[in-house]
Parts: C-alpha cells; structure tokens; sequence
C-alpha cells in the first residue's frame, strides 16, 4: 500500500483504488508531484479500472482539481483501463466541479451519494 500522509491530508492507495482525505491546499504543480506520481504508478499498473475515492476529501484547490482533469485525460488515452470517481454531496466542491471530469472521459463512471 502506498501512502502520503501530512497534519492536513492523506492521499492512500488500496490496489488500484486511490483514497483521499482531509483538506489539499497545496501551491501548484510541483507541490502535487508526489500524488501525480502515485497516481501514475498505478496507471501504470495497467488496472481495469481506477478508482478516485475523494468521499472523504473536504478541499481541493485549483490545482489539485487541475491534477484529477490531466490524471482522466490519461487514464482516457490508457486503453484497456476505465475509471470511475467517487463524490460526496455533504462536500459542495464536489457536486460543482466532479461532473467536469466527465466531460474529459464520457466513459467515466461518477457517483456522487
């Protein structure tokens, strides 16, 4: 299992299912290196489906939501491997702004409970 783990947030991956939680502010690309790295490791696994777990993810910023628009346009160019979103409707952001990764990969299973 592969984890991130800060005061403000916890990024894990449960094979290829990927779990977020806590609040992400993070300044910028660089700084969201090291889950874009986990992300693509497991893209690189080639699963048959990858699972963005973001229930339990209360913030994300512009550029952690820029990071999940880029990660779906390359799991849409991965043939072979599908991707599914889970959301919560108790978090706001995620009612706004996870339907728009569905127009990057229509495939894109989105579940927001």
């Amino acid at each position: 299992m592969q984890e991130i783990k800060t005061a403000d947030y916890r990024v894990w991956a449960d094979g290829a299912t990927i779990h977020y939680e806590g609040t992400m502010r993070l300044s910028g690309t660089e700084a969201y290196a090291p889950v874009q790295d986990m992300m693509g490791a497991i893209l690189a696994q080639a699963p048959a489906q990858i699972v963005l777990d973001l229930t339990s993810l209360e913030f994300l910023n512009s550029s952690g939501i820029n990071l999940l628009a880029k990660f779906t346009i390359e799991v849409r160019k991965a043939a072979g491997t599908g991707m599914a979103v889970r959301g919560s409707t108790l978090i706001p952001w995620q009612s706004k702004s996870l339907p728009n990764l569905k127009r990057l990969f229509p495939d894109l299973e989105l579940t927001i409970a």
